[in-house]
């Protein structure tokens, strides 16, 4: 059983649908587009069985009933993708960007995974104990942003860069128990988020700063959260992903 953070839309959108396709029961999370969510319900395979709640991954009465609406209406949770996320609503300079836009970021896309995760971690110690038998992992969907800076949108960057921190902890704290703690790290990726910065990507991509030179899909980033949760990854903990068509890669 799968629990997903931030699946009504772009990539929360594809993991949420890759995971039923492979036979996961999915439970996910959107914080206020509900058609949007029941788009996804409804793109479901035939038979697969997936549900969306309301919740708001920044809010601790959200995360708190979130769990435990996902453990009242499927009794577990054995994979935990922490994929909600968000940019400032404003990009601004370094230099003029708010307080309120940083706390904003920073309690969606890293105060929010990384209680979620201190919860969801503690219910699967529980199962764990009763069914050692099965397989338990954490995803976080991190960014290249965890090492790219971007002036105009720091708040974002430091909170990835905080995620990528945040897996290492986990992993290190959970992987003596059995839990499994990953990072997929996106590059540039064809979602709504980036459409409004489509003209400035274009140049970095042709220019083969991206060696594929192309865009990712959401659907790449669903592919790598699969192999892990379908245990691809069973003597590993910690790792980071890279989903970004090798831009990580340092080239002379």
């Amino acid at each position: 059983m799968a629990m997903v953070t931030g699946g009504g839309r772009g990539i929360g959108r594809s993991i949420v649908l890759a995971l039923a396709a492979r036979g996961f029961d999915v439970a996910f999370c959107f914080a206020r587009n509900e058609a949007a969510a029941r788009e996804v319900c409804e793109a479901a395979p035939a038979g697969a069985r997936v549900r969306a709640f309301q919740a708001d991954v920044a809010l601790r009465e959200d995360r708190a009933r979130f769990l435990d609406e996902v453990l009242q209406g499927f009794g577990r949770v054995d994979l935990l993708v922490n994929n909600a996320g968000m940019g400032p609503v404003q990009r601004r300079d370094l230099l003029e960007a708010t307080e309120e836009s940083f706390d904003r970021v920073l309690a969606t896309n890293l105060k929010g995974p990384y209680f979620l995760t201190q919860a969801v971690a503690r219910v699967m110690l529980q199962q764990r104990a009763e069914h050692p038998d099965r397989a338990y992992r954490i995803v976080n969907i991190g960014s290249m942003s965890a090492y790219t800076a971007s002036v105009n949108r720091g708040e974002y960057c430091i909170s990835k860069a905080g995620m990528g921190m945040m897996t290492r902890l986990y992993a290190v704290r959970l992987a003596a128990e059995g839990i499994g703690v990953y990072e997929v790290r996106p590059g540039i990726i064809a979602t709504d988020m980036t459409q409004g910065v489509r003209d400035r990507y274009e140049p970095i991509i042709a220019s083969g700063r991206v060696p594929m030179r192309r865009w990712g899909t959401p659907d790449d980033v669903a592919r790598a959260v699969v192999a892990i949760a379908q245990g691809g990854l069973p003597f590993s903990t910690g790792e980071v992903i890279n989903v970004d068509g090798g831009f990580h890669l340092h080239e002379l």
